[in-house]
């Protein structure tokens, strides 16, 4: 099994669980991310974390009608969160998905580097969502921490220049990978 698709399947359970803790009065509160409240967060999180994640495995634009959707109007979202998410997952459990590039509509690259761009999403997104709602963050093994830190590692410049990560913030260098990957994306995770 790839090695990334286990990092996939074990974020995208984290994404479940965080997604389940948000309550309805707190989609209005403000969240870490610059001028989002938590509500447009987590559509932003929904839409590419589980529909991008399904719609990049099959070579498929994300549905426009999808990009405009907010996700949190159904009172059930965090369930049909799940269930997409259960969808993307599998779309990537086919090993023929890993091979080539896929067209993500801002560029190409290979799958595996996509895939792994959107698991990083789903996972620092997710502790967004967790930071801004009261709860821990995703509970990531050493090895996905690890995948988490390269991505960020590979993309934080490039992240930076479209405001998608702050400045980097100080993180012991002993703490485990994925905190500071957090940091680097200038989260600050104390």
């Amino acid at each position: 099994m790839n090695e990334m698709h286990q990092y996939m399947k074990e974020c995208a359970a984290e994404a479940t669980r965080i997604a389940r803790g948000v309550r309805p009065e707190q989609l209005s509160e403000p969240s870490r991310c610059t001028d989002w409240d938590v509500r447009t967060l987590v559509n932003h999180w929904v839409l590419y974390s589980s529909h991008g994640l399904e719609c990049r495995a099959l070579r498929r634009p994300i549905p426009d009608e999808l990009t405009k959707h907010d996700f949190t109007a159904d009172p059930d979202w965090a369930t049909a969160y799940a269930a997409q998410l259960e969808k993307a997952v599998a779309a990537w459990s086919d090993p023929a998905v890993w091979e080539g590039d896929i067209d993500s509509g801002f560029g190409v690259a290979p799958a595996a580097q996509m895939a792994a761009l959107i698991v990083k999403e789903m996972a620092v997104h997710g502790w967004d969502v967790a930071a801004a709602t009261g709860q821990p963050g995703p509970a990531v093994s050493a090895g996905a921490g690890a995948a988490l830190l390269r991505v960020v590692e590979e993309n934080a410049e490039l992240y930076r220049q479209y405001d998608g990560f702050a400045d980097p913030v100080e993180a012991p260098a002993d703490a485990p990978a994925f905190v500071r990957a957090l940091a680097l994306s200038g989260r600050d995770p104390r």
